[in-house]
């Protein structure tokens, strides 16, 4: 799929000369969205010594931007070679970045890229953080490393979340406990959103990556 990322949307909490041998964490935001949801919910809560790099999806729709266009793309169930296209982009993005560390944190959408990236890639990240996130439905070459790796995964999802079909929830759910040692979270009234309790568990998960 194109277009690609735009590099130069990319959101850094540091500039260049401030990144060498600081652990990074790359934010995906969700459909319709842009590089600042994640950032202004996460930022000001995670640990001054994490460079967060906030991508900006790479076709622009709804306002927004989005990781797979919502034609031929059922939510929760994208085609994987458009999940695959939008993750080697950022993977070929990713080789300019030489960090001690890089972990994943995505909603929705951008939660499906953060398990789509550590699949492709099972060594490059150190752990993932999924809100209201699916895994794609295909198999991936990094699939039987990571059931040997089991790299930790946050996932974190509204009770109330009816966005997500069942179907790409009950899947995720079967991969996570095969491929990762994960946190899982449910949050009663909580919708298909980032917010509350869910954001103090998940910066709490990442302080403990560190």
């Amino acid at each position: 799929m194109k277009p690609g990322m735009n590099r130069d949307a990319v959101l850094w909490s540091a500039s260049e000369t401030d990144r060498d041998q600081r652990p990074v964490l790359v934010m995906l935001h969700g459909w319709s969205y842009d590089e600042t949801h994640l950032y202004r919910l996460l930022k000001p809560l995670l640990p001054a010594d994490l460079v967060v790099a906030s991508v900006r999806a790479r076709i622009p729709e709804a306002g927004g931007y989005a990781w797979f266009p919502s034609a031929g793309n059922p939510i929760g169930d994208p085609q994987p070679q458009v999940a695959d296209a939008a993750t080697e982009d950022v993977l070929d993005w990713l080789r300019g970045i030489d960090a001690p560390s890089i972990g994943l944190t995505g909603f929705s959408q951008g939660g499906g890229m953060v398990h789509q990236l550590m699949r492709h890639a099972p060594d490059r990240f150190a752990y993932g953080v999924s809100f209201a996130g699916f895994v794609v439905r295909d198999q991936q070459p990094g699939d039987a490393t990571l059931a040997e790796t089991r790299p930790p995964v946050y996932w974190g999802r509204g009770e109330n979340d009816w966005v997500i079909p069942a179907g790409a929830v009950d899947r995720t759910e079967r991969w996570l406990k095969e491929h990762a040692t994960t946190e899982t979270h449910v949050y009663p009234g909580l919708g298909h959103d980032v917010a509350g309790r869910e954001i103090t568990d998940a910066v709490a998960f990442i302080g403990n990556q560190l």
